[in-house]
């Protein structure tokens, strides 16, 4: 789950983080408000969306009147935001972060990523700030700096002198760079995050530490122990579909291809998604309906591949280990005997009473194609959707 940048920083003061003055509007005479609250001449316009680039896609203004800062928020307001991490159709901006600007003297990178190779917390930081990480990595990768945090005592001072020294900064801002680094530590732990940007963290022309912007993702797996973090989820950001699989329980991930894929276990559905592209196919999606498949869940499933105008065939993928087959196969039956698919359907069933289900399939009636392995089951979805021969 990810955070909006006003919703992160609320975490991050929580834990003394220094911050940018501000709050969030929803309407411009909230604007108007916290402009006045906040004083001085000049404020910070920012869309809250759940990607990054606002800057560029004209996301984020700096305005010097009260009437400015209506207009920008009313512009803002009810658009759909378009940067280079959104498709086509953008972001919904239903929220305006309102803060004071600050005097920037250098911009520098701070991060944190659960590195699961090395089973550990891991601290990156850069002092090419305010630029993607991921375009330092590629074409500077010694600009970035890391240290390795031990689960059993946390961030430790030494390692935040050690890149605060690295980074170019005086003994105060390494003193604050310190202080900054351990709660950052305590904050990620406590709250199960997977990923925590500052970019840019920032020096003012007064020598301060400021985190300027904040990205945070949170592991899902782990919400269940946050439910203060629950209620800031924001649906609005996320594709429709996932948001209708995650109230069935289902997993999904939408993608660009047209080949529907319905499989049981994460696992088996990126072995099955390989396969497609194998075979010259394109996975429309990434959809796990878990060990206990239902009828219910089924047709849910289908509905939720459907509902993507692109999907131009089925792939399922079962294996009946702790559900028969030729229950699945009554559950796909009637998924698409209710649904009413007009696409080809191609099955594939391996496990507990996988013959029994198969009959069942070829007796149907239906535009379902039974598959006797997953690679003829790739072969013959790519087929049918006209892709590789």
């Amino acid at each position: 789950m990810n955070l909006h940048e006003y919703q992160a920083k609320q975490l991050l003061a929580e834990y003394g983080l220094p911050v940018p003055l501000g709050e969030v509007a929803r309407n411009v005479d909230e604007a108007l408000t916290i402009a006045d609250k906040l004083g001085g001449e000049r404020w910070v316009v920012k869309a809250q969306v759940h990607a990054g680039g606002r800057g560029k896609a004209g996301g984020v203004k700096i305005v010097s009147t009260r009437e400015e800062v209506g207009k920008a928020v009313k512009d803002l307001l009810g658009t759909r935001l378009v940067t280079y991490q959104t498709d086509a159709n953008g972001q919904p901006v239903e929220k305006i972060l309102i803060e004071q600007p600050s005097l920037i003297a250098r911009e520098l990178y701070l991060g944190a990523v659960l590195d699961r190779a090395k089973q550990r917390v891991v601290i990156m930081a850069s002092t090419e700030g305010g630029v993607e990480i991921e375009k330092v990595a590629e074409e500077h990768p010694e600009k970035i700096l890391q240290a390795v945090v031990d689960p059993l005592v946390g961030v430790q001072t030494f390692q935040a002198r050690d890149l605060g020294f690295a980074l170019g900064l005086n003994a105060d801002q390494v003193k604050q760079f310190s202080s900054i680094l351990v709660g950052l530590g305590k904050l990620f732990t406590a709250y199960d995050f997977s990923l925590l940007e500052i970019n840019p963290l920032v020096i003012t022309k007064d020598g301060k530490l400021l985190c300027l912007d904040a990205k945070i993702n949170i592991d899902d797996n782990a919400l269940y122990r946050q439910p203060a973090l629950r209620e800031m989820r924001d649906p609005s950001q996320e594709d429709d579909r996932e948001n209708r699989a995650r109230d069935w329980e289902l997993n999904y991930v939408a993608l660009d291809g047209n080949i529907g894929c319905m499989v049981n276990g994460a696992g088996l559905a990126m072995a099955t998604m390989d396969l497609v592209k194998l075979h010259g196919g394109q996975p429309a999606n990434f959809l796990d309906v878990g060990g206990g498949a239902t009828k219910e869940r089924v047709t849910e499933a289908f509905k939720i591949i459907l509902s993507d105008t692109n999907v131009k065939g089925v792939l399922v993928n079962i294996f009946g280990g702790i559900v028969r087959c030729d229950l699945i196969a009554d559950g796909i039956i009637g998924a698409v005997a209710e649904v009413g698919i007009n696409i080809p359907v191609v099955v594939r069933l391996e496990g507990n009473n996988a013959d029994l289900g198969a009959k069942k399939l070829r007796e149907s009636g239906l535009n379902i194609t039974p598959a006797e392995s997953l690679t003829d089951a790739a072969q013959k979805i790519v087929n049918a959707v006209g892709g590789k021969k």
